[in-house]
């Protein structure tokens, strides 16, 4: 039975989503569909696929990501490993690392590679395409999957079907790869019928991907294997070497590979797209998102605490409160605990101007929610004034924070829930519900949960300076260095 491994790439920031996706928490990893995250569907998307040996998926992914990513296969009870990168490269040395990787384990497997922030609503047309696809790539091409349009869409890439490979089969030639079009031009596309969406979505061999992107960018694959080569592995994790990496070109699969496959360059793999028309979005800004829920009969969506009279076409989105939306019509309207977005729907491509000035007066807004996750746990930033800040702090069960100092704060720490270790200089106590504790400026200290239930308690820094780049760091069991 033919082996098939889903890589799944999540390396986008996702700024036209702002404010629920940030910097430090992109969209990939929230369930702005159902209870699952995009990045938690992108796993499951394969589940139930017929008369294909599944793997484990690889996910690869920023190595800030991993703990939180690590997490939710955890909450899924899967099995995966999660490829490092120590910088953002774009598509073509993601994919090289992952085959690589792939290569090592002996099993020149194919690859399914996924953008894991994408929405894909007929999982049974997918996956019927995904086989239509394997029998192409096990005789040595790579494939990619564009989308049947239904508008003129001026905000993807389109790719030129050709010819069919074969009689009966739904794989073409790529005749050719288009960038965004104007709103005319997407519509001469539309009117062809021969233009499909470029979905971002690829299937090949790992050796076919390597030798295709050492024909058209051995610098990229030169770096890669260095960085692979020198690399190591810590449990589930793969990490390569960071000086290495450093060194390698930024570029996408289509850039690097895809194009010029389509000018059908000697010595290169031949190309196919197969068509699919399966709920396909890329959940690019919030009118996408509003395009793919489920509304009401005046075209609203509603999620959260969230009371609506007289709208019509609208978004509303509440987190933390409630939000009442009176006589709009087209308009987005996001709450979060620490931003409010509101938007017209035509304007939504813009909001990453906003995520842009906040990064430019140096703001916390464009990267942290304010819930943080760590591998720990996470914490809440529920107050903060002139030299105090207030959090409430929840640490998993058998989870602990690094053995630290402060050089500007002290802190007082109140347990609500559960039982807490605390390290304090040479002294090792618990702190029980209802009990408090107090760390002084300059002391080193660890919070650990020795306990079955997660330990919640409320945290009160004081002193001249409260940033989280206010932290020395003993010993770290996650091995981090940075705050």
């Amino acid at each position: 039975m033919n082996t098939l491994r889903p890589i799944i790439l999540s390396g986008g920031a996702g700024t036209r989503l702002w404010p629920l996706s940030r910097e430090k928490y992109p969209k990939q990893l929230l369930p702005l569909i159902n209870e699952d995250s995009l990045l938690q569907a992108t796993v499951r998307r394969m589940d139930g696929l017929k008369g294909v040996q599944l793997s484990a998926p690889m996910i690869v992914c920023n190595e800030e990501y991993r703990f939180v990513i690590a997490e939710q296969l955890r909450i899924m009870d899967r099995k995966g490993s999660i490829l490092l990168e120590p910088f953002g490269r774009n598509t073509a040395p993601a994919l090289t690392l992952a085959a690589l990787a792939a290569l090592r384990e002996g099993d020149d497997s194919i690859l399914l590679v996924m953008p894991s922030d994408h929405v894909i609503m007929d999982v049974e047309s997918f996956q019927a395409a995904v086989l239509a696809g394997m029998s192409q790539a096990l005789d040595g091409r790579i494939v990619t999957f564009g989308i049947t349009p239904d508008a003129p869409e001026t905000g993807y890439g389109y790719i030129q079907s050709g010819e069919l490979i074969e009689q009966g089969e739904t794989a073409c030639q790529i005749a050719r790869f288009v960038e965004k079009p104007d709103l005319s031009t997407a519509q001469t596309y539309l009117d062809a019928g021969n233009y499909l969406w470029n979905s971002g979505l690829f299937m090949m061999r790992a050796s076919v991907w390597l030798s295709a992107i050492g024909k058209c960018r051995p610098d990229i694959l030169t770096a890669c294997q260095a960085a692979w080569d020198q690399g190591s592995a810590d449990g589930d994790f793969l990490r390569v070497d960071k000086k290495a990496f450093e060194q390698c070109p930024s570029d996408s699969i289509d850039y690097a590979v895809m194009e010029r496959i389509a000018r059908q360059e000697s010595d290169l793999p031949g190309g196919v797209v197969i068509p699919l028309t399966a709920g396909w979005s890329d959940i690019g800004a919030w009118s996408s998102l509003w395009q793919v829920l489920p509304k009401d009969d005046a075209g609203n969506v509603a999620k959260g605490d969230v009371l609506l009279n007289d709208c019509k076409n609208t978004l509303a989105i509440s987190e933390s409160r409630l939000v009442t939306c009176v006589g709009i019509e087209n308009v987005i309207v996001v709450e979060t605990p620490d931003a409010i977005l509101v938007v017209h729907k035509d304007k939504t491509q813009d909001v990453k101007l906003v995520v842009d000035m906040l990064k430019q007066q140096g703001r916390s807004e464009g990267k942290l929610h304010r819930k943080v996750f760590r591998p720990w746990g996470w914490y809440d930033g529920i107050d903060v004034g002139e030299r105090f800040q207030v959090k409430r702090i929840v640490v998993k069960p058998g989870a602990a924070l690094s053995l630290q100092m402060h050089h500007h704060r002290a802190e007082h720490w109140v347990v609500v829930r559960g039982t807490a270790r605390v390290t304090r200089n040479k002294d090792v106590y618990l702190v029980s519900e209802n009990e408090s504790t107090y760390i002084p400026l300059g002391t080193s200290h660890r919070l650990e949960n020795p306990g079955c239930v997660p330990l919640e308690m409320i945290e009160i820094q004081s002193g001249s300076y409260l940033g989280e780049d206010d932290i020395v760091r003993f010993e770290d069991i996650y091995g981090r260095k940075e705050h």
